[in-house]
């Protein structure tokens, strides 16, 4: 099997800007050729064999496999140097700068991996599993907008069993503890956005909550339905409570619901309902507001019933704007499905705590490379209408300066480079020559000053036409 190909130059002028950080030529070429082999399609894993273009098993003794596990576990080169380059090239490029519009969005994923020998590996609750396998689980923040989302910093969870006194454990940290040192984390750098957005995991801890009150952030956080307060018998003493007392009979006779409209990603809007809650200790006019969104007041249906928490005062964010906030953390799943899917996240060959989060570092590195290169790609034709317009649903519409009512949905980045890779690939490339399928697509992908658009609301960046999923 021939070595990996040359690295096409939209990948190479993307990464000639993480060279001061790779002061070896054997690092700068493995950092090519990981980013290289991330992007290839999803029909392979991205084990190290496959990165480095060699047969699964029998290639592992390979020179070029050898060299790239050196890379990724011996190699003495920073990941949090590479993760700190990443952001602020994302936040340079006019097409993926953040602003005080968008949300900073809190989640854990988990993966299965067997054995005990992989760091911060255990026992544990693995989401996309639904149950408790072994496996790692990692708590990540990502920035998002209508038009824009990726991921900022991620650390890993560490079980109770790793540490001599478990829980007891000065160094044993919880995912809400580590969810408030990112969030520290982006104060120092001064990452813009209006609030923190989390789901019921977090939203139900009160340390979380209060720990965001304590320094200032703002948040939109969602509660499980049975989220209850002490009160009198008589009186309503949980959320679902509140939302059954709405008042709801009819669109018509909405009661205390509220419509709000929502934009979906084939421009299709629809109208939800939502509704402040005045009890316990929730008020429009309390330190804590609480705001019932759904698209069917009557049923409440479980699995689209959102119960939010927020500090955002009513003058600054009414309930469309809540709603709005919220819809934004469904990016993250969308997120997921990209690294996951399609750059290999989880698909890492190591063992050790470093060689682990310099894997994650290089996916989100390939990641931002597909924003990059996005921005400096042909605008894509206007897709077509799905078939099922409300699943996925995306964020809300974008305000005003941001792509506005009626934009064309923009295409998923990583999406957009697999089909002009594909679409460039040799005919008839077999799956052992896999590597050849990125630099065909790659290096089509030619390089075009970003545009730039009207100038939007002050704090907001340039107009951005709404992501689109996979």
């Amino acid at each position: 099997m021939p070595e990996f190909p040359p690295i096409p130059m939209p990948l190479e002028t993307y990464a000639a800007q993480f060279d001061d950080l790779l002061p070896r030529a054997s690092q700068r070429a493995g950092f090519r050729q990981y980013l290289a082999g991330l992007l290839l399609p999803a029909e392979r894993t991205k084990t190290l064999t496959a990165l480095a273009n060699a047969e699964p098993v029998v290639g592992a003794q390979r020179p070029g496999v050898q060299r790239l596990q050196w890379f990724l576990s011996e190699s003495t080169w920073d990941a949090h140097a590479i993760t700190a380059r990443r952001r602020a090239l994302l936040r340079a490029d006019p097409g993926t700068a953040p602003h005080a519009g968008g949300v900073f969005i809190i989640d854990e994923t988990g993966d299965r991996k067997d054995g005990d020998k992989t760091a911060h590996v255990g026992r544990q609750y693995l989401g996309n599993r639904g149950k408790i396998e072994q496996g790692v689980v990692s708590v990540g923040s990502v920035w998002a907008d209508e038009g824009v989302y990726y991921p900022l910093a991620v650390e890993p969870y560490t079980p109770a069993p790793w540490f001599s006194a478990g829980k007891a454990d000065p160094a044993f940290r919880t995912k809400p503890q580590i969810a408030l040192e990112l969030v520290d984390q982006a104060l120092a750098d001064d990452w813009p956005f209006r609030a923190v957005v989390a789901d019921c995991l977090y939203g139900e801890h009160h340390g979380f909550t209060a720990g965001l009150q304590q320094r200032g952030v703002p948040y939109v956080v969602a509660l499980k339905p049975s989220h209850a307060w002490w009160a009198p018998v008589e009186a309503v003493g949980a959320v679902w409570e509140v939302a059954a007392h709405g008042g709801w009979v009819s669109p018509e006779h909405p009661g205390d619901w509220i419509p709000v409209e929502r934009t979906f990603r084939d421009g299709h809007t629809t109208i939800w309902w939502a509704r402040e809650g005045v009890a316990g200790p929730y008020g429009p006019d309390r330190t804590r507001r609480l705001v019932i969104a759904t698209p069917d007041p009557a049923t409440l249906p479980e699995t689209a019933t959102w119960y939010l928490a927020t500090t955002l005062p009513l003058a600054e964010a009414d309930l469309a704007a809540v709603v709005r906030l919220y819809g934004l953390r469904h990016w993250v799943e969308q997120q997921y499905k990209h690294i996951k899917g399609s750059l290999g996240w989880s698909q890492y060959q190591v063992r050790s705590d470093r060689a682990m989060r310099r894997h994650w570092a290089l996916v989100q590195c390939a990641f931002a490379f597909c924003w990059w290169v996005d921005g400096r790609s042909p605008a894509p034709e206007p897709p077509r209408a799905s078939a099922h317009p409300d699943e996925p649903e995306t964020p809300e519409e974008p305000p005003r300066g941001r792509g506005g009512k009626g934009a064309v949905p923009r295409e998923s980045p990583v999406a957009a480079a697999v089909a002009l890779l594909a679409g460039g690939a040799a005919a008839g490339a077999r799956l052992a020559g896999a590597g050849l399928v990125p630099v065909a697509l790659l290096a089509r992908l030619v390089g075009a000053g970003p545009t730039s658009g009207a100038a939007g609301p002050p704090g907001l960046a340039a107009p951005r036409v709404p992501a689109s999923p996979l």
